[in-house]
């Protein structure tokens, strides 16, 4: 992504956001691309350019805890209702009333809330990965989220969240970036099921720096540079991202939600990701097909939970494809 294009906007509650913004061909929507943990906006290369190409405006954040962007040590400051009302801030400092929202893992977090919170401000809703995630209205209890995955697949899904939730978790990545980096961008996929589903498994990998080999959609380059990133901002704010899912701050803004927020008629995408093991997409749809009342497309990708680095161009086409569809007659009066 081009750096001219990279801009830092002051949100209402006082965090400064980096982001990258393209102004999009007229008659041409925006895109919002929303990414997840452990990663930076750098994550869409493989995906934006040919959108860009294509005429479409961007919107492409470093999200709270990472990169550029503000990295606040408090769980509290990521709510997924402020989370969603700093992309609303962002959108009104570039006059963007009406886009598209593309999230991937915990992205989708937030393009979740948003679609709950600020329905009226965009046209549709992608989903990678993690599909929709309704608003959170009890302190998460991750003993009893993993027995439901485990009622519903037979194993282990959640075990990884133990670690995060530990105190020691982010001197304990930092002092082994390597080690994280292999087990969370992992080959052969597998890894996840055997070393982030069970319990007690993330952290035996971490402390006893275990490696394996780089997937063939990341580069030697590619690790050390979303390394340094995450080691100069430190893991304590990333890991809010899990943290903040145990403290009442979120059950409480949530509270105020009513029920009809939690049904969609737009048009909405789901990629699934047949070899993820923890976002596992038979789950991730029956989910989605309760909130998505519209147009829904499924599309499954023979792919680990980073499609978005390793199917970078199929992704653009059938974002392409699909967004091309959905604003056939024009995206104004949607």
């Amino acid at each position: 992504m081009d750096a001219n294009s990279l801009k830092k906007h002051t949100t209402t509650r006082g965090f400064t956001y980096q982001y990258y913004y393209t102004a999009g061909q007229p008659g041409k929507p925006t895109l919002v691309f929303l990414h997840g943990f452990p990663s930076t906006s750098n994550d869409w290369r493989k995906v934006v350019p040919s959108l860009q190409v294509a005429g479409y405006g961007l919107v492409v954040p470093d999200m709270l805890g990472y990169a550029g962007t503000d990295k606040p040590v408090e769980p509290e400051h990521y709510v997924t209702p402020a989370l969603s009302k700093d992309i609303i801030d962002i959108l009104d400092a570039e006059s963007v009333q009406k886009s598209i929202l593309i999230g991937h893992d915990w992205g989708s977090r937030v393009v979740s809330r948003l679609a709950d919170l600020y329905s009226d401000r965009f046209i549709a809703y992608a989903f990678l990965a993690a599909g929709y995630l309704p608003p959170q209205k009890e302190p998460l209890d991750p003993p009893k989220l993993s027995a439901l995955y485990k009622k519903a697949t037979g194993r282990d899904a959640f075990g990884y969240w133990e670690f995060f939730l530990a105190e020691d978790a982010a001197s304990l990545i930092e002092a082994h970036p390597d080690s994280f980096y292999n087990l969370f961008f992992p080959n052969p996929p597998s890894l996840w099921e055997e070393h982030i589903s069970p319990p007690g498994a993330t952290r035996k990998w971490i402390e006893t720096d275990q490696r394996s080999a780089l997937p063939s959609y990341v580069t030697k380059q590619d690790k050390q540079d979303l390394l340094k990133t995450l080691l100069a901002g430190g893991l304590t704010a990333p890991l809010n991202w899990y943290k903040v899912l145990m403290t009442n701050p979120e059950f409480s803004d949530n509270q105020s939600n009513s029920e009809d927020t939690e049904t969609t008629t737009k048009p909405v995408l789901f990629i699934g990701c047949l070899k993820d093991d923890v976002c596992i997409p038979t789950m991730q749809k029956e989910r989605l097909k309760e909130w998505a009342k519209g147009p829904l497309t499924i599309r499954d990708y023979n792919a680990d939970h980073w499609v978005i680095l390793s199917h970078g161009d199929e992704l653009s086409r059938d974002l392409l494809s699909w967004i091309a569809e959905i604003t056939r007659g024009g995206f104004a009066s949607l």
